[in-house]
């Protein structure tokens, strides 16, 4: 600063204007200012990122605030690159953290199998063994883990059918291994199901005829 005010007086000693120079000096930190302050932003967010941790090279967020999700891949002071499920790339200011929320299922301890099945109407009387029979086989099935939360109840009355719903979660957090696990477990309550001599529910519609005799006409001979 010293040495700016030295050299402008000097200019101005030897018969130089600055008004000018002043005047568009002003402009120019206007400019500066505004450029600065989204790097700025930008440098703090990824700050931010590295001192929370709330994510890290290699883990799958998502944000519930903004179309984001994938897997990152880079992150920079400037900005954050994360690869879609679509394996495109997509660039975002690390300033856009601050900001929203996100999730980072990466870190998840469990996945959570929940699922919700229909049973006739004329099956009323054997939902109770279902259920029960259902909740046993997942309290021994070794991929769920029994130390969460694991529920089998009739859940509503619905239009065409008696629902219950079941409740638990895997060991494993792994998409792939969840989705094998998820189709056996479906495959045994669907045995269970047909060993009571039960079955699904599916939209159907009773339609009752009431008919009526047509009126009787005295015959007058």
């Amino acid at each position: 600063a010293v040495l700016i005010t030295a050299i402008l007086a000097l200019m101005q000693h030897f018969g130089f204007s600055i008004s000018g120079v002043l005047a568009f000096g002003g402009v120019g930190g206007i400019a500066i200012g505004f450029a600065a302050k989204d790097l700025l932003s930008n440098f703090f967010g990824g700050l931010m990122i590295y001192m929370d941790r709330q994510f890290s090279v290699g883990d799958w967020i998502r944000s519930p605030d903004k179309e984001i999700e994938g897997t990152v891949e880079y992150i920079g002071w400037r900005i954050t690159r994360i690869r879609t499920f679509d394996m495109r790339p997509l660039y975002v200011p690390n300033a856009t953290f601050t900001n929203i929320s996100v999730e980072n299922p990466s870190r998840m301890q469990n996945r959570r199998f929940y699922e919700t099945f229909g049973l006739r109407y004329e099956d009323q009387d054997k939902v109770a063994a279902i259920t029960q029979d259902v909740k046993a086989m997942l309290l021994l099935h070794a991929a769920i883990d029994t130390q969460q939360t694991l529920m089998v109840n009739v859940n509503t009355f619905n239009a065409h059918s008696v629902d219950f719903f079941v409740y638990s979660f895997t060991k494993t957090t792994k998409w792939t291994e969840f989705h094998e696990i998820k189709q056996e477990l479906l495959a045994l309550i669907g045995k269970i199901v047909a060993q009571h001599g039960a079955d699904f529910a599916f939209p159907t519609q009773t339609i009752h005829m009431h008919t009526s005799m047509p009126p009787q006409v005295d015959e007058k001979s």
